[in-house]
């Protein structure tokens, strides 16, 4: 395998698709409720691979499409799955006919041009395949392109970033403790009430009354935790039911839609639910 080399000019247009149509085109809402656009600027800066952690729905993702348009660098995402393979990532050889011509994966596209890599629910990927970024995060910061017989170096824009739930996974599905280490964290929670409130009126168009009615929907459903439900409903639910409000759906209705048919598929559970919507609204 050759040394690490700045890798050769790529094409203007990888995979046939510009790496400027991975820009975030508009700014994202997004309301801070700690220090973490501190602390991932600094990761940033010092190019530390980052870990977000927390709840489903609560706010990962948007935050990173947040700092990707305020730093104006590229986002790649990979939705993480059990059969993603290393080579969905890295690349392979692809039959076209006489010829094989190579063809980066997305990780490689991001490394070559200084994007950020996000892998989005990390512990849903085979973890032999998430063993082929160890060497980005780390000093070497190279990416392996074993079939070519290549050591890729990142781009000094290159930021690696994974997301998982640590509340909702199995000893099967675990983050690894040689992947967990190599990485600074950011926790993420539910927002606190009034921050939730802002947040479902300025993303689904509803009142004040209603916003806030749904922060308490929020937080008693979250209480049904300590009853057997396995996971708190999330801020986007509550605004998908909040922007079926403002189409003209019934409160009941909407919640129905977007929050009892979608948090459980036990009856008794869903009654519970039922109930604790008819007395808010």
């Amino acid at each position: 395998m050759q040394n690490p080399s700045t890798p050769e000019a790529p094409p203007p247009k990888p995979n046939g698709v510009a790496i400027e149509s991975y820009h975030i085109a508009r700014e994202p809402y997004y309301l801070p409720t700690g220090d973490e656009i501190d602390v991932f600027k600094s990761a940033v800066r010092l190019k530390l691979p980052v870990m977000l952690k927390g709840p489903t729905g609560c706010g990962k993702t948007r935050f990173l499409e947040h700092m990707a348009w305020k730093l104006s660098r590229p986002l790649v995402t990979i939705a993480c799955h059990e059969d993603l393979t290393a080579a969905d990532l890295v690349g392979r050889y692809l039959l076209k006919g006489e010829e094989t011509p190579w063809q980066d994966g997305p990780l490689s596209l991001a490394v070559k041009h200084g994007a950020i890599m996000y892998l989005d629910e990390v512990v849903e990927a085979r973890k032999d395949t998430t063993v082929v970024i160890h060497p980005l995060t780390d000093d070497r910061r190279v990416l392996p392109q074993e079939k070519r017989g290549l050591l890729l170096e990142a781009h000094p824009d290159f930021l690696l970033v994974i997301s998982y739930n640590p509340g909702y996974q199995s000893v099967m599905k675990d983050l690894k403790h040689s992947t967990r280490q190599r990485f600074v964290a950011i926790e993420f929670d539910y927002p606190k009430p009034e921050d939730e409130k802002s947040i479902i009126m300025t993303e689904s168009g509803v009142n004040a009354d209603t916003a806030g009615r749904l922060v308490n929907l929020g937080e008693m459903v979250r209480n049904l935790r300590q009853h057997g439900l396995e996971e708190g409903v999330s801020t986007r639910l509550l605004v998908y039911a909040g922007k079926l409000m403002v189409d003209g759906l019934s409160a009941t209705a909407a919640c129905n839609a977007a929050v009892i048919r979608c948090m459980s598929d036990d009856a008794e559970m869903q009654e519970a639910i039922a109930e604790i919507v008819s007395g808010i609204f």
